[in-house]
């Protein structure tokens, strides 16, 4: 069985897909993670994360499980990430390695902004998870707080909607709601309720049959 999860930065995908990859027992994916690590790469490298070249030779070299999770968080980083998704040749460097994962016969839950269109357009069920700006704004803002970094509502705001208009907006796999994705909109949901509804659209979606 294969879940496909997107949406937009601090929607609360990643958390759901998690919640989900638990209670079905299926490993997960975190394929925005994978952005994060290219757009760190050419930052640490002392790079700019638009450079085509820079962007790419970081994709090709990326080592799956040296990625830190910890600085990977950062809002440079989440800026730096969207710049290098939006380069064609970044996103097929990282495609194969994020449809070898699916592949697995034992099933597997992905979470990002393309899956349900592009990586898994195939999927079981697919989940399109958004919320508001302002609530996704708050929550990026609690998670930045919690790391130390000093940011305040309006800046991160602005941040969030020009990495959500570039996201949306780009040629190649442009983040949308697939054909066929279930909408889940967790702006006054905890938590626990958004990971429930989403388990609830998954059982009802697979005790349909397909076409």
């Amino acid at each position: 069985m294969i879940i496909a999860i997107d949406g937009p930065t601090a929607s609360g995908k990643g958390t759901v897909a998690a919640g989900v990859a638990r209670h079905y027992g299926l490993k997960r994916l975190d394929t925005g993670a994978l952005y994060r690590a290219v757009g760190l790469a050419v930052l640490d490298a002392g790079g700019d994360p638009a450079d085509v070249d820079q962007a790419v030779a970081a994709a090709e070299t990326l080592d799956l499980a040296a990625i830190d999770e910890h600085r990977i968080r950062s809002s440079a980083v989440g800026l730096a990430a969207s710049k290098v998704a939006s380069i064609s040749a970044v996103r097929a460097a990282l495609l194969r390695a994020q449809r070898s994962f699916a592949a697995d016969p034992a099933g597997a839950v992905l979470d990002g902004r393309d899956i349900a269109t592009v990586i898994c357009p195939d999927a079981d069920v697919k989940l399109f998870v958004t919320a508001s700006l302002n609530a996704r704004t708050q929550r990026r803002l609690a998670e930045l707080q919690k790391r130390g970094e000093a940011i305040d509502f309006e800046t991160l705001k602005a941040q969030i909607a020009e990495r959500d208009e570039r996201d949306m907006g780009r040629s190649e796999a442009p983040l949308r709601q697939a054909p066929g994705a279930h909408l889940l909109d967790t702006t006054s949901l905890s938590i626990e309720a958004a990971v429930v509804a989403a388990c609830q659209i998954i059982d009802a979606a697979l005790a349909r049959p397909r076409a």
